[in-house]
């Protein structure tokens, strides 16, 4: 069975794009990935298919009202469907969710608008919340194809390669050691002699020392303690 996720957004058309292009839409010709789009509107009641109210408590902007995204979730969940709102006020979207939603039958996307999302019906229907970053976008929708890119290239033949994605950044915990192509030199700079050896073992303690390296340098806070550990036995830092 495809995985399926379902987006719930005021702004569909977004989607037409990259849904339509590159691995995406092999994975959907494939039928290795089952995406569907809703919009809040229809879920709306009265003659203007009103989804948005001003907060209570004062403020700028407004907010998703509960009732139309209720209904929405309530309409495309399947059993066992796995409910994610997309928001800035939440904790960093990580590869664990990532690679933990690739394994559900169904995944419910909810993209905020305005000043966001009613807090009760995000309670109700029992949704995660995940941010992608440190600043703030004009609505969940990029946030959402985040997520979707992130989950989708982790389901079973999705890549076609499946241990493509074994030694990218995050899967082991630190970021990815550089990558060199033809030729072996460009603008003075040598790709290191060691990839060029055919030494296998020689090659992954190299790319193992420079991914320590690189984490150390630009994400730190990736490093658990046997990755400090392993830092300072190879001399990176101080023992």
């Amino acid at each position: 069975m495809p995985l399926r996720i379902d987006v719930i957004t005021l702004f569909p058309e977004m989607f037409a794009g990259p849904f339509d292009a590159s691995i995406l839409r092999r994975a959907r010709d494939a039928d290795l990935l089952d995406l569907r789009l809703h919009q809040l509107r229809a879920y709306a009641t009265g003659p203007h298919a009103v989804v948005d109210d001003y907060p209570y408590g004062g403020g700028p902007g407004m907010l998703l009202k509960p009732e139309p995204v209720y209904r929405a979730v309530e309409d495309v969940r399947q059993p066992g469907g796995r409910v994610v709102a997309l928001a800035a006020s939440a904790p960093l979207f990580r590869q664990a969710h990532a690679a933990a939603w690739a394994q559900v039958s169904q995944l419910v996307l909810l993209c905020g608008h305005y000043e966001g999302i009613d807090e009760r019906v995000l309670d109700a229907v029992g949704a995660d919340r995940v941010s992608i970053g440190d600043y703030v976008l004009t609505g969940g929708e990029i946030a959402a194809l985040v997520v979707i890119d992130a989950v989708a290239r982790l389901v079973p033949g999705v890549l076609g390669d499946e241990t493509s994605s074994a030694d990218e950044s995050y899967a082991a915990g630190v970021l990815e050691y550089p990558q060199y192509t033809r030729p072996p030199a460009f603008l003075g700079r040598e790709v290191p002699p060691v990839l060029l050896t055919g030494a296998h073992a020689a090659v992954a303690a190299w790319r193992r020392r420079a991914a320590l390296e690189r984490t150390l340098a630009w994400r730190p806070d990736l490093l658990d303690d046997a990755a400090w550990e392993e830092c300072a036995r190879l001399g990176l830092v101080p023992e």
